[in-house]
Parts: C-alpha cells; sequence; structure tokens
C-alpha cells in the first residue's frame, strides 16, 4: 500500500460497512475519471438506501497538467490538492466509500511495482464484491488507463468467479466509442441528476482553471452521444456515455484480450467497407 493511500467515508460508517454495501464500483486511474466516465454508477445509487456507489483512483494526480492559480504548485502541492478534490466529489456524490491509493503513474506501468497496484484492487474486489463494475477499456489511448485496465482484469481474475461482478464495463475516456459496432458498444443512459453532474465536474477546480475544461467537455460529448446514436430514431435520451461490455473477459474460455478488441476492430472495419 502507497504512504498516500487515502480512504474517505462521507457518512462516517466503519470501513467494512461502507465496503459490504458497495452494489456499484469504479475503478480510474485519476481524480476525476470516476465522475467523468462512471457516472451512471453514481446517478444510479444517489439518494438511493438499497444501491451504493464507491470508487477507487489509482494514482497520486502529481502529473497533472497547470496553469493560471496552479501554474507554480509542485508535484506535491498537485496531490494534496486532487485528494481533496476528490473527496470532495465524493461527499457530494454520496459515495459509500472513496480509495485513492497514491500509486504514481509511473509505478502503476511498471511491471514490477504494478503488482502491488493489483493486490490492492483484488483486497477491495473481495471486500466490496459488487454487482456492477466500471474502468477504463482496453482500446483507450492513454497510458495509464490502459494499466489501470490490466490491473483490475488482472484481479478480477484472482478473485473466486462466484465473488466477480455480473456486469463489468469499460468506459470511453481518453478516446471515444462511438466507433464501435451496434453489438459491441453498450449505451449507458447518464441523463438524471444533471446538476449533481455539473457540480461534480466542478469539483475538480485544478484541471478546468489549469487548463483543461474536461467538465465541458464531458458534458458536450455525453449530449453529443445521444444525439448521433442513431439516425433512424428521435432521441430519448439527451446524455449517453459509451462503454465496452468487458464481462466476457473474466468468464470461462475467455478471449485474449488482444482478441478480444481485435473482434470488435475487425467489425468495425467491415461496417465501414460495407459501405464504400
Amino acid at each position: 500500500m502507497s504512504e498516500l493511500a487515502d480512504l474517505y467515508i462521507p457518512d462516517n460508517v466503519s470501513a467494512p460497512e461502507a465496503q459490504a454495501r458497495t452494489s456499484h464500483l469504479a475503478i480510474g486511474a485519476h481524480q476525476d475519471d470516476l465522475e467523468f466516465m462512471a457516472f451512471h454508477g453514481i446517478a444510479t445509487c444517489y439518494e438511493q438506501d438499497s444501491a451504493w456507489f464507491s470508487g477507487i483512483t489509482c494514482t497520486d494526480g502529481a502529473g497533472s497538467a497547470r496553469s493560471g492559480a496552479f501554474a507554480d504548485k509542485t508535484d506535491d502541492d498537485m496531490k494534496a490538492i486532487r485528494l481533496q478534490e476528490q473527496r470532495r466529489a465524493a461527499e457530494l456524490g454520496q459515495y459509500s466509500f472513496m480509495a485513492q491509493l497514491g500509486f504514481s503513474s509511473a509505478q502503476i506501468k511498471d511491471g514490477v511495482t504494478g503488482e502491488d497496484l493489483v493486490d490492492e484492487l483484488e483486497r477491495y474486489l473481495l471486500m466490496t464484491q459488487p454487482d456492477v463494475l466500471y474502468t477504463h477499456n482496453p482500446a483507450d489511448k492513454h497510458a495509464s488507463h490502459v494499466a489501470v485496465f490490466y490491473a483490475v482484469l488482472e484481479a478480477l481474475l484472482r478473485v473466486p468467479p462466484y465473488s466477480r461482478p455480473k456486469k463489468v464495463f469499460g468506459c470511453e475516456m481518453w478516446r471515444d466509442l462511438d466507433w464501435l459496432s451496434p453489438e459491441d458498444k453498450v449505451a449507458l443512459d447518464v441523463s438524471a441528476h444533471p446538476e449533481l453532474a455539473k457540480k461534480l465536474n466542478a469539483c475538480f477546480e485544478s484541471q478546468i482553471a489549469g487548463g483543461k475544461n474536461y467538465g465541458q467537455a464531458v458534458l458536450g460529448r455525453r449530449h453529443a452521444n445521444a444525439t448521433f446514436y442513431d439516425s433512424h430514431s428521435v432521441d430519448t435520451v439527451d446524455q449517453l456515455w459509451f462503454a465496452m461490455d468487458l464481462t466476457p473477459l473474466i468468464e470461462e474460455d475467455a478471449p485474449t484480450v488482444k482478441e478480444f478488441v481485435d473482434a470488435k476492430l475487425d467489425r468495425f472495419r467491415e461496417s465501414v467497407r460495407e459501405l464504400l
């Protein structure tokens, strides 16, 4: 466990209780990844007594882009700032718990130290045993996101099959998933609680004021996804977020990750070629 690890429980119940009641779990690389890619889980559980969202962020935030008021902040400053921003989001979103594991980006991408992340994720998966899990998808273009995907997959495969999530979603982030064929694309309705979504996005001021208005971009993508989802029908929801169903990767006779992604790329290629 990293020295920078932080566990925050907004309603102050015990850690075992906060973990055990978790029904929806999201695991992301960076602070704000969960609010952007896993809002479906946050909104599903918000103000509910029988469903609880929990989050795990793997890295420490040291490598964040920064300018303006944050231009002179050191890496250590950014770690502290981003940790508090993530805590604030967990409070607003009524998370069951928020775990920030505090690894560096270099550590999670390293074959040796990356095993420490897998160990931590395995421990949390065994303690929570969520019904639904959200994480990064293997076609993401951010190396840290892909590293987290592989760590999550390895941790899931260590967990006994009967304790694994019923559904695992690999969500779009640093590359959209609009290119997926309809049979490969999971469209998550994220239109509920729009004011909460805006407030959660605004928690990450260090990124917005620091030169990356992710909050605005994410809301734009959600609306665009809904509008361009189907050309032959009127919109029934106004915000969607796309994901891959990663559940086949943790089932018996699972394909390799490359086989899994290649099949989706092949279907995309054929769908383009059919119109040429």
